[in-house]
């Protein structure tokens, strides 16, 4: 083993000397005894990222993993501009039900008292939009969430929300990152952590008493015979805080309660049950699911995600198989029935003045909609830190925002709060369920038949797993110079028309070919627009070790649509990001 240098022993020295966690502490002394300087140089040679999703990690002793010491300082450095913007600052503090998530919430807020800020600490485990709402409804200047959403268990995170609401943006993270590294000697908050329960203010009950009644006025159109359905429902909340968000938004909208996945419906840290408490990964996360939904006869699955930001749903088809939508497929499921509904309770309503949105990398299905009734259209990057930010501006400028969804299984109707929200969705796809099947359909026939009225949109989203950021680049930077040192004009034989990169700033489709879009040099992200109108962007994941494919393509034959984008897609996938050359692993199912 290579020797510990000087510089590498000054950084130990120092995170011993700081961190003040016995068990942490331990795992870098025992590194030292072990003379490993390697994972030593991994651990404490570089510090986690503050981006715009806040923290995000594996919970291990080190600069650049999720522990005591870096949630102390990270909220040490939030604490200090919030001092430094506000005469009076103002924040909220909840978590989720994973390992340390309680003590991380506890150091932040005890920090958050130590610098002079008001601390509402949110007791007990709290799904994610409920501390978007808690910033927007007590008119706080920050949220602090502390979860790691649907990452496997050995993960936490630290998510940051600004006024109203809305999940920060530059240059909010570049001012948090620059002031937690001029913060770095933890202050001590012992007096704080001891008399923490006397020194903040517990607002959940008054919190979720509001954010119901909300929800309840906003997104419920058939709460008068939602009793009336015979509809079974299966529910599972993944491990994670769901079970009592979920009943209360059931109850709200006066729906018949839903059948829970025994298994799964009690917050567990361990996800026994499943490696990756993701409802997105479909079959394998959803399989206790479906093995409940078959004993019960139940013909619909829904899921939230651990911290019940996310929405899934499944539907037992008259052949026997199960269909898990996709989050395109709810996205515009989602997007008629908040529409159709509220053009029904608003007939004056003037379409242009509706606001729907969705991310870049979403189907354009919904500006299809959008286009045909007249609302107002627009896109942003990935991530509902963009949407729920546009969402904040248009409002204020006037108008009306109905919804916006992404791809990855989020959803925002209305503006209860301005970040992606699973309770609610949960209560909306109950309704527009039981709409359906009053009807005699189900909830795919109807997916056919806005297919028929808007247009039939086919996508095929997938990802690989890549562990090393450095192949990240390198494939990326490998397709900039594909074609005689620049981007390809072709995959597989078909032609592309253009190519937008949001890491560069490059888009050949504008006259000065620059993009519109924001960019960002730390973020891989590659559009191509084909000649036959398929569209592909290759995105590294802000959160995960994954590399992302999205492709989409429309026309009026679905089996002619659905045999070219398969085409389309397998060629990226061998000529541009060469998964066996580049030891790329597939997810299992």
């Amino acid at each position: 083993m290579a020797a510990i240098s000087p510089e590498l022993q000054h950084l130990v020295d120092q995170w011993l000397s700081h961190d003040p966690n016995a068990v942490t502490k331990s795992e870098i002394q025992a590194l030292v005894a072990e003379g490993n300087a390697e994972e030593l140089q991994a651990r404490l040679g570089s510090r986690i990222g503050f981006g715009t999703a806040g923290l995000r990690g594996t919970m291990k002793a080190g600069y650049a993993f999720m522990n005591d010491l870096t949630v102390i300082q990270a909220s040490q450095g939030l604490a200090k501009l919030l001092v430094s913007m506000y005469e009076e600052p103002t924040i909220v503090v909840g978590r989720d039900g994973r390992h340390n998530s309680e003590r991380f919430a506890q150091l932040s807020a005890a920090t958050f008292v130590k610098a002079g800020i008001k601390v509402y600490f949110l007791k007990g485990l709290s799904a994610t939009p409920i501390v978007a709402f808690a910033v927007k409804e007590l008119n706080l200047k920050a949220g602090v969430m502390v979860t790691a959403s649907h990452n496997p268990k050995n993960d936490n995170g630290y998510k940051v929300y600004w006024e109203a609401g809305s999940q920060i943006v530059s240059p909010i993270d570049r001012n948090i990152q620059k002031s937690i590294e001029e913060n770095l000697t933890p202050w001590d908050i012992s007096h704080e952590l001891a008399n923490l329960e006397s020194l903040v203010i517990d607002p959940l009950q008054q919190v979720s008493d509001r954010y119901y009644q909300l929800v309840r006025e906003k997104c419920s159109f058939t709460s008068e015979t939602n009793k009336e359905s015979k509809l079974k429902i299966v529910y599972t909340a993944m491990h994670g805080v769901g079970k009592k968000w979920a009943e209360r938004v059931f109850d709200e909208f006066n729906l018949n309660p839903f059948i829970p996945v025994v298994e799964q419906i009690e917050a567990d840290p361990e996800f026994p049950t499943v490696e990756f408490p993701n409802p997105e990964e479909g079959q394998g996360s959803l399989k206790l699911a479906i093995d409940t939904a078959e004993r019960e006869e139940a013909p619909l699955i829904i899921a939230n995600d651990p911290d019940a930001d996310r929405f899934a749903a499944a539907e037992k088809q008259k052949s026997g198989i199960w269909k898990i939508f996709t989050g395109n497929e709810l996205g515009i499921l989602f997007a008629d029935w908040t529409w159709s509904n509220y053009k029904r309770l608003h007939p004056d309503a003037q379409p242009d003045k509706c606001l729907v949105i969705n991310t870049t990398v979403s189907s354009k299905m919904l500006k299809g909609l959008a286009d045909k009734e007249g609302l107002r259209y627009e896109e942003t990057l990935t991530g509902f830190k963009w949407m729920g930010n546009l969402a904040l501006k248009r409002i204020n400028e006037g108008y009306t925002f109905l919804y916006s969804f992404e791809d990855a299984i989020g959803f925002m109707m209305f503006d209860v709060c301005l970040d992606k929200d699973g309770v609610r969705a949960a209560g909306a796809f109950a309704e527009l369920a039981n709409s359906l099947y009053a009807k005699g359909l189900n909830v795919n026939q109807h997916l056919d038949s806005l297919y028929e009225k808007y247009g039939y949109y086919a996508t095929q989203n997938r990802y690989f797993f890549c562990y090393d950021p450095k192949k990240m680049e390198r494939i990326f930077d490998r397709i900039r110079k594909l074609e005689n040192g620049s981007y390809p004009t072709s995959v597989g034989g078909f032609a592309i028309k253009s190519v937008r990169d949001l890491t560069t700033g490059f888009d050949s489709s504008q006259p000065d070919q620059k993009a519109i879009l924001p960019t960002s040099s730390s973020t891989q992200m590659i559009t191509f627009f084909f000649e036959n109108g398929a569209v592909v962007t290759l995105r590294g994941s802000g959160t995960e070790p994954k590399l992302k494919y999205y492709t989409e393509l429309n026309g009026n034959d679905r089996i002619i649509v659905d045999g070219t984008l398969t085409a389309v897609k397998e060629s990226v996938i061998v000529e541009l990001l060469q998964p066996v050359e580049n030891g790329l692993l597939p997810p299992e199912d």
